[in-house]
Order: C-alpha cells, then sequence, then structure tokens
C-alpha cells in the first residue's frame, strides 16, 4: 500500500466546524493535522473534491489560536459510524501557517 501522506502528523482532538460549500455548517471533531492538511470525523459524508472552509482552534505556546482555512476534502471513508475526512489545506494564511508550525514541533 502506498503512503499518501506527504508531512508529518500530529494528534489534535477538538471540535471543529466544517462548511462545505452550499451547505450549512457541521460540527466536527478532528483527528490529526500536518502542514499541509487535517483529519476529521464527521457525522455526515463529505464528497471527494468538495470544497470547505475549516474552523478550529490550536493551542499554541499557552495561547487558543482560531484558524480558518479553505481547504478541499480528499478521501472520506466510513469508520465505527461516522466518516473519516482527509482535507488539503488550500489557503492558509501567513499567520496561520506560522502557528500551524509552532503548534507542529
Amino acid at each position: 500500500m502506498n503512503e499518501q501522506r506527504q508531512s508529518q502528523r500530529k494528534v489534535l482532538k477538538v471540535k471543529a466546524h466544517v462548511v462545505v460549500d452550499g451547505f450549512a455548517p457541521v460540527t466536527v471533531r478532528t483527528v490529526d493535522i500536518s502542514s499541509s492538511g487535517m483529519c476529521i470525523m464527521s457525522p455526515d459524508p463529505i464528497q471527494v473534491g468538495a470544497n470547505a472552509l475549516l474552523r478550529f482552534d490550536l493551542v499554541v505556546e499557552g495561547n487558543v489560536t482560531a484558524i480558518e482555512v479553505r481547504s478541499r476534502a480528499s478521501y472520506c471513508i466510513l469508520s465505527h459510524g461516522d466518516f473519516k475526512v482527509g482535507f488539503n489545506f488550500l489557503n492558509l494564511s501567513l499567520s496561520g501557517m506560522t502557528q500551524l508550525a509552532k503548534f507542529m514541533r
């Protein structure tokens, strides 16, 4: 099996919001994060290729940082009654990149 991950991942278990284009916001749980994307658990399937806005908080050096980033779904698989969805970040802001880099250390 080919490894699809292109960067190191770090466990991140927080609540997040996903707004898929054309749909209402959904509260989800994050699984892990990398510099290029994140994995979430969603109660509903999200179509591969769908664009979405992800909103979540990172705790970096004791401070909570709100992150909001446009993303694209890269996979969606049924897992333990929920859907495990991978997102690739499309345009993470410079401040978001900086905070994420600090979190990933």
